[in-house]
């Protein structure tokens, strides 16, 4: 094969064609690659990170979730009393080294995995930094210099902190969430600007570590993209906790100096809040990673710097696609999740192995939240339920009422389920309590086949258990829960 590059001519063998070329080696990437590689289609994946996984597996959802475990094994051993249980005199402390150590070893333990599936499903790894050129052709400019010819691209490059206008992140004392897996040492004062599933969870991890933590949120309430309901009640646990939460703010100073941050806030009411912290964390979204790839050049159409793709991540350029936390689909929501990321790459890899492509339904999408105490959600609020004209019934359901919370002592949070009257459908579940990540597939699945309220009802849930608590929703929802 025979390719004019750069006005040269350089003969490309067969190794450097494939049928689909990823471009990202994160949840979507990956998962992506492995899809069509088992479709029969040659595939290989362009990673310039030194190890496969992405965000969600080296810098986000594995290491957070990993600190948060080991806050929880804390507030366990904090508890010893309640559990019968005597250690020696002094308050427990957590070993900031081992807990990166045990991290890592997840870490290193999970990104060795997918290295063994790439082997296993004979995909290529091209450690290197690409660049679309166009005409199927990707330029991998850094590392494993080459260029390969490819029938179908697929970029996933995910998404990186961002910040807000006025505040420089230093890395050392106004840092990301990419900075607060790694701290050496428990900071002792942090404020958290911004409430989202990465701010609630890092105040989680280092309150419970012995950090003195403030959470700084513009809008009027916490985790603000959930029930309102949920808020109320994560802002009242946190509060037991010692979070202080100042909701309906702005930050309109944050100055480093070598001993921590100096930062102005202002409230709704115009009255300015003056704090020290000796760590800012900033978590106020993601935004997309396009800077270097060559989107622009070759005419890739974007929309505020994300790429804009179809119901099934086809872009404005035939043979390219994209998925992940660096597309949009213009009005409709598009969250930035690691499992979202990895069903879009299933599709994608089906629809280019010529099976059939269904787009995903975003309202059947879960979130979780895995602070202190978990969140978990799929469908409609109670508000957007009623602001879609729903006659709504709802259905409420504490923890803390069935044996298996009390004998676990997690008595926190209820679930809570929203359906509409006349069709006694499922519309939403909202959930905020122990397991609340697990039991929330369940409700996934409910809204998923359409359930109506007496389907779950007549679903029996095993005694005892934490999933007693969507069944005595259920009831609730009906006005006839059992056991309140």
């Amino acid at each position: 094969m025979i390719t004019l590059i750069q006005g040269g001519l350089k003969e490309q063998s067969l190794s450097n064609s494939y049928d689909v070329v990823v471009i990202g080696a994160g949840t979507g990437g990956y998962v992506a690659a492995i899809r069509a590689s088992q479709l029969g289609l040659k595939v290989a994946v362009v990673e310039k990170q030194k190890a496969l996984g992405g965000t969600c597996l080296i810098w986000g959802c594995i290491p957070t979730k990993a600190l948060l475990e080991h806050a929880h094994a804390l507030k366990v051993i904090q508890q010893a009393k309640e559990w019968a249980v005597t250690i020696p005199a002094g308050a427990p402390s957590i070993d900031m080294g081992q807990v990166h150590a045990r991290k890592e070893k997840i870490v290193t333990g999970l990104t060795k995995g997918i290295e063994f599936l790439f082997k296993k499903n004979k995909i290529d790894w091209i450690k290197g930094t690409a660049r679309l050129l166009g005409d199927g052709k990707v330029d991998i400019f850094e590392g494993d210099k080459q260029t390969l010819n490819a029938k179908e691209i697929i970029i996933a490059t995910g998404s990186s902190p961002r910040s807000v206008p006025g505040v420089d992140i230093d890395k050392k004392r106004i840092i990301t969430s990419d900075q607060a897996i790694h701290l050496k040492e428990v900071p002792k004062s942090l404020v958290v600007l911004g409430s989202g599933a990465v701010g609630v969870e890092c105040a989680s991890i280092y309150r419970r570590f012995g950090s003195e933590v403030t959470i700084i949120e513009l809008l009027p309430r916490l985790v603000p993209v959930e029930d309102e309901a949920i808020s109320t009640e994560l802002e009242k646990s946190f509060k037991k906790q010692g979070i202080k939460s100042l909701t309906s703010t702005k930050l309109t100073k944050a100055k480093a100096n070598p001993k921590g941050v100096d930062i102005e806030a202002q409230t709704s009411d115009g009255k300015t809040v003056s704090m020290t912290a000796e760590i800012l964390l900033v978590a106020t979204g993601r935004g997309p990673v396009t800077t270097g790839l060559g989107v622009e050049d070759i005419g890739l159409e974007l929309e505020k710097g994300y790429i804009k793709v179809d119901e099934l991540y086809r872009t404005s350029i035939k043979n390219i696609s994209a998925i992940g936390d660096v597309v949009t689909l213009g009005e409709s929501t598009h969250p930035q999740l690691a499992h979202v990321s990895s069903a879009e790459g299933i599709i994608v890899a089906e629809r280019l192995a010529g099976q059939e492509a269904v787009p995903l339904n975003f309202l059947h999408v879960p979130g979780c939240t895995y602070c202190d105490p978990e969140i978990g959600s799929v469908g409609l609020t109670e508000a957007k339920a009623k602001e879609q004209g729903y006659d709504v019934q709802v259905g409420k359901f504490p923890f803390g009422v069935l044996g298996r919370a009390k004998m676990a002592g997690e008595g926190e949070g209820f679930v809570k389920i929203v359906a509409d009257k006349k069709y006694d459908e499922v519309l939403g579940v909202h959930m905020i309590g122990p397991r609340s990540t697990e039991l929330v597939a369940e409700a996934v699945l409910a809204l998923r086949l359409e359930c109506t309220v007496e389907e779950l009802i007549r679903t029996i849930h095993a005694h005892p258990t934490f999933s007693e608590a969507v069944a005595e929703a259920s009831h609730a929802t009906h006005g006839a829960a059992i056991h309140m």
